[in-house]
């Protein structure tokens, strides 16, 4: 078990919410959940929510700060707050009470699991290492024996997806490609995108008229 941030004398936390029941949808919207010490509560951007009771004591929620400033201050103002922003977050607190808190730790554990699974299975594949010597949870980098962008044409004519291209930021890894395996992930697909890789990692590349090497 993780200690909470704040005992690593963190004074602001952030995470990336959109696993949390908000799909990419074609670039956004998602929402982000940042956290911090109680005395800088009145500088967060946005609203925040407290857990309350009402008459019949039964438990709720209301707005317990939301900065006026956003009103006022107008072009000044640290937060902006919009429909699709509340409603990505409402989608994340359902997806959250839908699960449970053991349910959120199950979809940790297959994610971590799968993703290992399928980083070992890449690992063992000629002309392919996955970097297992680092620590990840659902995501880690692959050296590909040719360029990444020519193996995710070839995986794109199997109906696959495949990693990103690392190249353009990180050109030190040479031909590399980040993936990202997740609960969705069937072993039957995990299974099915290694092949995949190994067809396309061995097949010989053309280089102009009907010459290969």
């Amino acid at each position: 078990m993780y200690p909470p941030p704040g005992e690593y004398g963190a004074d602001i936390v952030v995470g990336e919410g959109q696993p949390l029941g908000n799909p990419i949808a074609f670039g956004g919207p998602y929402l982000g959940i940042f956290a911090t010490k109680e005395k800088y509560i009145r500088r967060m951007a946005g609203r925040l929510a407290g857990q309350t009771t009402d008459t019949k004591g039964r438990r709720g929620f209301v707005l317990t700060l939301q900065a006026r400033e956003q009103h006022i201050r107008r072009e000044k103002a640290t937060s902006n707050i919009c429909t699709n922003q509340a409603l990505c977050a409402l989608a994340a607190c359902v997806y959250l009470a839908t699960l449970g808190k053991s349910g959120l730790r199950r979809v940790a554990e297959l994610c971590y699991h799968k993703a290992h699974y399928a980083a070992r299975k890449i690992n063992r594949l000629p002309g392919y290492r996955a970097h297992l010597e680092h620590e990840f949870f659902n995501e880690f980098v692959v050296e590909c024996p040719r360029p990444v962008a020519e193996i995710n044409a070839a995986l794109r004519e199997q109906g696959i997806i495949g990693g990103y291209d690392l190249s353009r930021e990180y050109p030190h890894l040479g031909n590399a490609m980040l993936v990202a395996v997740t609960e969705m992930n069937t072993r039957e697909q995990i299974d099915a995108f290694v092949e995949a890789l190994r067809q396309v990692g061995k097949a010989k590349r053309k280089t102009g008229k009907g010459k290969t090497k």
